[in-house]
């Protein structure tokens, strides 16, 4: 009897811990784009520029950035076939719990029972990482990624969390290489 009474709990928590570890991730791409030509890249610091986040953020993503692309068969180059670009947006939750039994009259009401409740206000940010991988040659975007998650509170964490969000995006890239 006691687990039925505990089950609820456990699973509100389990719910909790991977709802706030999940990246959320789309893509688009340009259907007439030859991926398969792509084997270089470089940042394009005039895109990257306008990002409105840290210069240290943007350091830490972009060596997630050149992290997952080496690792995908990509060289970064001074004469690259791709060129890579960010740009960010962040929001605010504020969730408040209200809990207030209150008093008076009605089910459960005791003269000597009086409960205030009580209240909880929780903040978190969501920030959502777009990246986009633009032709050198042309100049025109052939692929975007983007990744929404909650953003680390500690610093410690964060070079891992952009990782994460980083490598997550990125899978998507090229085109139905998707697992």
């Amino acid at each position: 009897m006691k687990v039925l009474k505990f089950t609820p709990v456990l699973m509100l928590l389990v719910m909790f811990v991977t709802s706030c570890n999940t990246v959320r991730v789309a893509s688009d791409y340009d259907r007439e784009a030859d991926f398969n030509s792509y084997h270089s890249f470089a940042f394009f610091k005039p895109g990257i520029d306008k990002a409105e986040i840290s210069d240290l953020d943007k350091k830490r993503i972009m060596r997630a950035i050149e992290g997952t692309m080496s690792e995908k068969g990509f060289e970064k180059s001074q004469s690259p076939d791709l060129l890579v670009s960010i740009f960010t947006k962040t929001h605010e939750n504020i969730n408040i719990y209200q809990h207030n039994p209150g008093w008076g009259y009605g089910w459960g009401w005791s003269p000597w029972y009086w409960n205030s409740g009580f209240n909880t206000v929780n903040r978190t940010s969501d920030g959502t990482l777009y990246i986009d991988l633009i032709d050198a040659n042309t100049k025109e975007l052939v692929w975007q990624g983007m990744g929404t998650a909650a953003l680390a509170e500690r610093v410690s964490k964060k070079q891992e969390r952009i990782n994460e969000i980083v490598s997550k995006i990125l899978e998507k890239y090229p085109p139905g290489s998707e697992k």
